[in-house]
């Protein structure tokens, strides 16, 4: 199985799929791609329809998008452990990580991953209702679940997505109400930083 993404430094859409099959060990050759070069589209031209990251190959199956890929590997290689067993619980997870993948703009365009960056940002009050949704999200899980949310399936099915976004807010001193959150934040930062190649300055 192949999976490409881009650089961890700056991909939150390559760590989507990353971190999930890092996180459950299953065995894949990381295929890392120097982002907007020529190399990169001529790499996935040939492989894929869309020149995008990430992108996993296995073997004559390819697939797409960071949350298809996610489903993709819940289902063949987890047998459903990446979503809770329970229905109500499976439809509002998948729910907040929908919300996730395609929510948060206003974040997004602000505060664009770079965890080696420090600059100082001045956020608009659309981002930082951003920041206060995800820590709401978060907030009312664990109230709601408590002890869940530190379990690989919440970890792993995508509400992480904008964990590392939110780790950068919490240096800039914005504060979040969940400390959970932090916990987790920090135990995915150090993952993907004690993975070498893929955090390196390019």
């Amino acid at each position: 199985m192949q999976l490409f993404i881009g650089n961890k430094n700056y991909s939150t859409w390559s760590l989507r799929a990353w971190y999930l099959l890092s996180k459950f060990n299953i065995s894949f050759t990381e295929q890392q791609l120097v982002l907007d070069t020529p190399e990169f589209y001529e790499a996935l031209k040939s492989k894929f329809p869309v020149q995008k990251v990430p992108a996993l190959i296995d073997a004559e199956l390819i697939v797409w998008d960071s949350l298809a890929i996610c489903e993709y590997i819940n289902d063949a290689y987890l047998n459903g452990a990446a979503w809770p067993s329970e229905i109500a619980q499976r439809a509002k997870a998948r729910s907040l990580a929908a919300e996730m993948h395609s929510g948060f703009a206003a974040l997004r365009n602000e505060m664009p991953m770079n965890i080696r960056a420090k600059r100082h940002v001045e956020l608009s009050e659309q981002a930082k209702k951003d920041i206060a949704r995800i820590d709401e999200i978060f907030s009312t899980q664990q109230q709601r679940y408590p002890g869940i949310l530190m379990r690989g399936y919440l970890v792993s099915s995508l509400l992480l997505m904008r964990c590392l976004h939110l780790w950068y807010c919490a240096l800039k001193r914005i504060r979040l109400r969940f400390r959970v959150l932090h916990k987790l934040i920090v135990s995915m930062y150090l993952r993907v930083q004690s993975c070498k190649p893929g955090f390196e300055k390019r």
